[in-house]
């Protein structure tokens, strides 16, 4: 076998009975064994999870690659970051002063700046200047706990940029250790010069058919579509032909939606079966009904809420609808936030989640919006081997310290392999 952890204080299960996703309820009753210890195979899938002297008697005669001691520390699933945009040149920093003093989101966007400075400095990047970038973030990501994360394109809104980008986020899924969702979002804004109706059969007519063709060649694995769908970027109709023109080429549908102004975006959402919806600032009462009703993840996203001061999503409405609700970091030049642990601190003290219903929600619901709950967000016999060790005897200092993972996650281990191993917690005793 590849690895055994044992004797672990608290062993985070998150769901025990193969749950596709925790709605409210059954976050509340987060599975948590202690004592415990988990066997990962060589082929880097979870083979026994149980008490330490129950597999101790079990394993008794296997070989381990590894044996790491869990004594003292907490085990929990890797946590997933469901919504990121990590591929792009050219910083926005100058433009957090302007924020600060009160300009919004759109005047920003509309004097050019916003996604259009990004995309100016995109297109001029080199795909391997863009692969070297994602990388270093996705390591930054991954020594933050982060084992599996949707990368979105869209800041070059012509085929040729998109392409780059979705060639690097190709490149970084065979290249690095952290599992990663492909995400198409060319539609993210409406590109200097074209209307959003010629920017929607730009996307209709050229790039899906660009992409299913590389897609069946092997060339790009892309799971979703994604559009902004926004007053001033891309109407619902628009959204709606977009959207289904991706479903049709068998791209899971997963967007923005509903973020600064009432768009109906939920609702149209769970009319065409999208797997999961972003932002929901403005969603309406019938939206996260439409949602709950067709099993379609809201992922919410603390961090623009707080850096655009915006009002925070209705976490506590969706949750008593019994939405599924997930989390992201929303990672980009306008919210520069690599670490779900601050994800989910900011979701309990801002969204008024629980800590269990933060925990699932940048777990087995994270991964469900990805459509990868079947494999990844929890500790279960059967799915990958993808975990976190934290130097705390309770799980739930990952999300008490706020903004204090560096010393406080030990390990991250992807399919059975320690992929960091974090020294300053060799040194300190649990805390």
């Amino acid at each position: 076998h590849r690895l055994l952890l044992e004797n672990a204080e608290q062993l985070v299960l998150v769901c025990g009975r193969r749950e596709p996703y925790l709605r409210r309820d059954g976050a509340n009753g987060l599975a948590l064994l202690r004592a415990a210890s988990l066997v990962v195979g060589l082929d880097g899938c979870i083979k026994a999870v149980g008490q330490a002297d129950v597999i101790r008697n079990e394993f008794s005669e296997a070989t381990f690659e590894r044996i790491i001691d869990c004594s003292g520390k907490c085990v929990l699933p890797g946590l997933v970051d469901a919504h990121t945009h990590p591929v792009w040149a050219g910083d926005r920093v100058h433009e957090f002063a302007m924020k600060l003093a009160g300009a919004s989101y759109m005047e920003i966007h509309q004097a050019g700046g916003g996604i259009h400075f990004t995309v100016e400095h995109t297109r001029k990047a080199t795909e391997d200047e863009l692969l070297a970038t994602l990388q270093q973030r996705l390591g930054r990501m991954l020594r933050a706990g982060s084992t599996l994360v949707e990368c979105k394109s869209g800041y070059g809104l012509d085929l040729d940029t998109e392409l780059k980008m979705l060639r690097a986020i190709e490149r970084a899924r065979k290249s690095t250790d952290i599992g990663i969702s492909s995400t198409y979002c060319g539609a993210h804004a409406v590109p200097k010069g074209k209307t959003a109706t010629e920017a929607t059969d730009d996307i209709i007519n050229n790039h899906l058919p660009k992409l299913k063709e590389l897609q069946l060649s092997g060339e790009i694995h892309v799971n979703n579509i994604d559009v902004f769908c926004e007053k001033g970027v891309f109407d619902l109709e628009s959204t709606r032909r977009i959207l289904q023109a991706g479903k049709d080429i068998g791209l899971q549908i997963n967007f923005h939606g509903d973020e600064l102004h009432p768009m109906k975006s939920a609702e149209l959402g769970a009319e065409l079966g999208a797997r999961a919806i972003s932002h929901l600032e403005e969603v309406s009462d019938e939206g996260i009904v439409a949602m709950a009703r067709a099993k379609c993840a809201a992922v919410l996203l603390p961090t623009t809420a707080y850096m655009l001061r915006l009002k925070q999503p209705q976490a506590r409405k969706m949750l008593e609808e019994g939405v599924i609700v997930a989390l992201g970091s929303d990672f980009n030049p306008n919210a520069y936030c690599f670490s779900m642990p601050m994800v989910m601190h900011l979701a309990c003290v801002n969204m008024k989640m629980s800590m269990n219903e933060a925990l699932a929600a940048a777990t087995i619901n994270a991964a469900y919006a990805l459509g990868k709950s079947d494999t990844h967000g929890s500790l279960e016999v059967g799915k990958q081997g993808d975990l976190l060790i934290i130097n705390s005897s309770r799980w739930e200092h990952l999300i008490y310290q706020f903004g204090g993972h560096e010393a406080l996650i030990n390990y991250v281990i992807v399919k059975g392999k320690v992929i960091y191993e974090n020294e300053r917690c060799e040194a300190m005793s649990s805390y």
